[in-house]
């Protein structure tokens, strides 16, 4: 979590309380797929942290994210450029698939 903290956003009068907790709960649906109303109780209201989330992208998280954990897979020369990485936003690439 050193790497993604200082990445993640601050509220108007400083750090969001649970902001981490928030953003374990946005991996956690991600990486099991549920529903957001599934989301665990632990990690807060799902509403809201569905929320946070809505938010995030018009705040450019995921993007300032994924470009600080790629500088930091180079500082350490583990970046495999065999894998694309997207950094496009989704609906650019609905619409590149769309042009081909």
């Amino acid at each position: 979590m050193e790497l993604i903290e200082p990445h993640l956003p601050l509220g108007a009068f400083g750090p969001i309380p649970d902001l981490r907790s928030y953003f374990n709960a946005v991996m956690w649906r991600f990486r099991t797929g549920s529903p957001w109303r599934d989301v665990p109780d632990s990690y807060g209201s799902w509403s809201t942290i569905y929320d946070r989330f809505r938010m995030w992208p018009r705040d450019a998280v995921f993007q300032t994210l994924m470009a600080a954990m790629i500088a930091e897979a180079a500082a350490r020369d583990d970046v495999n450029s065999a894998w694309p990485v997207w950094t496009r936003p989704l609906s650019a690439r609905i619409t590149m698939r769309r042009a081909w």
